[in-house]
């Protein structure tokens, strides 16, 4: 399917933007957009030669942009990532948290101890922590956007936990957009099936992503730029009036609580 070509406007001018979990897939395009429309933006991930590959990527496109090394449940590291942005930008307009971790596909009444730990710590935790380093840094203006998931309303059997703690974000985006209202916005997306290397295991198998496929209404998966628009949307000044909510970019698929 050929892109679509939008032409991309400036929203995020001398703004600067900090996306966690952004060398690749979701993450990454979020950034690209943030960064060609105008901001400087912040990327992170777990590995130095991923953050390094990343930068160049955004660099070649004109985008003004900083990699700092962040594991999201590694306390120092967060603080790092906040700390490092503030030393060089002065500031943080847009927070993106994306970081998110699907270590099992067991039941949830089989799933180890351990495991229900890392994924409430990455997928929750860590984007409350990452908030507190990043508010006092935050300016009057500013816009918070947490990356849910489709299956948060309907979480799948292979990946049920996982689902469950993308619940959790829906009403952590309630909770905050209070304690943060006036000066921040916070609000959420909730992203269909994107092939990208977190979901190979749909568009690796034909037959998955087929069926994936036939229960949206617009019969195809998501693409990476279509969660980045979304979230380009939610964080610029076109969504000033929109604090609080989930935007469910699926492709049609139901989505209910």
């Amino acid at each position: 399917m050929e892109k679509m070509k939008t032409k991309i406007g400036q929203r995020f001018e001398g703004k600067v933007a900090i996306v966690t979990a952004s060398t690749q897939g979701i993450g990454f395009s979020i950034a690209e957009r943030l960064g060609l429309e105008g901001a400087s933006v912040v990327v992170s991930s777990r590995r130095q030669k991923n953050v390094d590959e990343a930068v160049e990527k955004l660099k070649a496109r004109g985008i003004e942009v900083y990699g700092v090394v962040c594991h999201v449940s590694n306390s120092e590291q967060r603080k790092n990532l906040i700390d490092k942005t503030v030393q060089k930008y002065g500031k943080i307009d847009v927070v993106v948290s994306n970081a998110a971790a699907n270590p099992s596909v067991d039941n949830i009444l089989e799933t180890k101890e351990s495991v229900l730990d890392k994924l409430w710590e990455i997928n929750v935790k860590s984007a409350i922590l990452v908030l507190q380093d990043a508010a006092p840094h935050m300016q009057k203006g500013s816009s918070v956007v947490l990356i849910s998931s489709i299956t948060g309303y309907l979480p799948q059997a292979s990946m049920a936990m996982y689902g469950v703690t993308k619940t959790a974000l829906l009403g952590l985006t309630k909770a905050l957009a209070a304690e943060m209202a006036p000066d921040t916005r916070v609000n959420c997306i909730a992203p269909g099936f994107v092939p990208t290397h977190f979901a190979d295991f749909i568009t690796s198998n034909p037959t998955v992503r087929k069926a994936v496929e036939e229960k949206t209404l617009l019969n195809r998966l998501g693409t990476t730029e279509d969660m980045a628009a979304a979230t380009a949307f939610l964080a610029s000044n076109d969504a000033a009036y929109i604090t609080g909510e989930t935007l469910v970019v699926a492709g049609g698929i139901p989505s209910r609580l």
